[in-house]
């Protein structure tokens, strides 16, 4: 803009013309006015007259301080009746102009940022991530990233309990070779037992965790990502190149986790951008400082405390798992482990099962003392036809139950008909006749009655595909001449003459 306002000026110069001079330097004659009167005023070519000062400048200091105040939180709609009080004339939107302004400004002092130099086994820094979309949509992240060297550990899992977090911790420690001095994590509730006076109190169970790694549990700020933006970078990545180009795991958290492990493989493998190195390279520098691991994992927990119910089973998720039916009453420990659900009782497992959807029951036959079975309404008779009917025994119920669900009419009266017969053909022959009535589905009194008639003569049944018995009736046949059609012509012929 200063080389124009010259070549205006110069332009003026040679011919003493506005109009000239703008259409020299292609512009308007106001404009070379403007560049003119700007000289004779004593100001720089180029440079601009001062914007004339807003309605809201006045009370800058008054707004920076509401803002400053309030860590940036306030908005312009409560600002309003303030500055209105104070003597603000301006618009709503001026003042929504003015706020984002000073939030700007109080967001470039409001902390001094100083980079972190992170020393080889001093730090692992864990977090957690929740797949939002796609069709592994509701599994979630857990990640963990020394900074030194840059090696990073991800494993997918369904919550985000106690027991979980302690178990893929210490499978992190496994896998580094080594444990860190501190563990950074954000204010996961499952490792808090509490805050007093903003300082973090961690449950007993991961104190005691920490204290079998020998390491130092510590916790980020509150709601303050920046303090461990090295872990929420690996979250992201994850989100990004691991969960994104991958298929439907299914909902398998085996064939989630082989994935992750190949991931991890290879990111670990390949140079860092911003350490300009291989993160498994310089993990194998960084693991003669780690903390030895110990000879044995802690005795950890399993999980929730639950009641077994008198159906032999214990409630968790909404859904049903069965125990053995010995533990009826007694107190167990489930836990969720990747995709099962462990139940535990005095340190030893005694059930695992697949989980199962809310709502949803998983039962197995070895709780119990014998095999399900379907279930069936007691036969209770009442008349004396009835009792008498059923002291026939199995299959004269078998019978009762076959026609009652055929829907037979007169049901009773066929029974007491049915009682009859017993004193003509003999309990077993009866018994016999109900059976092979209750096979072909033959449900009345008239019926069972001519089966007692047959007697031996009624044929015996045959599996299916069986071949029948006795001898086939012969038939006349004749060949395929004698339907061609000349020759049946023939005999038409012959017969009308």
């Amino acid at each position: 803009m200063r080389g124009r306002s010259l070549d205006i000026i110069n332009a003026y110069e040679k011919t003493g013309s506005l109009r000239a001079a703008a259409a020299l330097c292609g512009t308007t004659h106001k404009t070379v006015k403007r560049v003119l009167e700007r000289r004779t005023a004593g100001q720089r070519p180029g440079l601009r007259r001062a914007p004339a000062p807003g309605l809201a400048d006045p009370f800058a200091d008054l707004i920076f301080a509401r803002v400053k105040a309030t860590d940036g939180r306030i908005t312009a709609k409560r600002l309003l009746p303030v500055l209105r009080a104070a003597g603000y004339t301006g618009s709503a939107r001026t003042l929504r102009r003015a706020v984002a302004v000073q939030k700007a400004t109080w967001k470039r002092v409001r902390r001094v940022y100083r980079p972190w130099t992170p020393e080889p086994g001093g730090h692992l820094l864990i977090d957690y991530g929740t797949v939002t979309k796609g069709p592994n949509r509701g599994l979630k992240l857990f990640t963990a990233v020394l900074p030194w060297s840059r090696w990073r550990f991800v494993r997918f899992t369904r919550d985000e309990t106690l027991d979980t977090t302690l178990r893929l911790l210490a499978e992190c420690f496994e896998a580094a070779g080594g444990v860190p001095a501190e563990v950074l994590a954000d204010r996961m509730g499952c490792l808090k037992g509490g805050v007093v006076a903003n300082v973090v109190v961690p449950t007993a169970q991961y104190v005691r965790f920490a204290a079998h790694y020998r390491f130092r549990p510590d916790f980020c700020e509150a709601r303050d990502p920046e303090s461990k933006g090295a872990v929420e970078a690996l979250v992201r990545l994850a989100k990004s190149d691991l969960v994104v180009p991958a298929e439907d795991f299914g909902g398998d958290l085996a064939v989630a986790n082989d994935a992750a492990r190949v991931w991890c493989a290879e990111v670990n493998a390949r140079v860092h951008a911003e350490i300009q190195a291989v993160p498994d390279q310089r993990l194998a520098e960084e693991v003669r400082v780690l903390r030895a691991l110990p000879s044995l994992r802690p005795a950890m927990g399993h999980g929730v405390s639950r009641k077994v119910d008198k159906l032999a089973t214990v409630r968790i998720g909404s859904a049903r798992y069965s125990v053995p039916h010995t533990l009826v009453g007694a107190q167990v420990e489930v836990a969720t482990v990747e995709d099962r659900i462990e139940v535990w009782h005095e340190q030893t497992l005694v059930a695992s099962h697949r989980l199962v959807p809310p709502g949803g029951t998983s039962i197995l036959d070895e709780h119990y003392d014998r095999p399900a079975r379907k279930p069936q309404r007691a036969v209770r008779p009442r008349t004396r036809a009835e009792q008498a009917f059923l002291a026939l025994g199995a299959d004269a119920e078998a019978f009762l139950r076959a026609a009652a669900a055929a829907g037979t009419t007169r049901l009773p009266s066929h029974l007491a008909g049915i009682v009859a017969l017993e004193a003509a053909h003999g309990r077993d022959t009866l018994t016999a006749a109900l059976r092979r009535a209750t096979r072909f589905r033959r449900f009345t009194a008239e019926d069972v009655r001519a089966i007692l008639a047959a007697g031996p003569a009624a044929p015996t049944p045959q599996p299916p595909g069986a071949a029948l018995d006795g001898v086939l009736p012969v038939v006349p046949t004749r060949g395929l001449d004698a339907y061609h059609t000349d020759r049946l012509r023939a005999d038409r012929l012959r017969e009308v003459a």
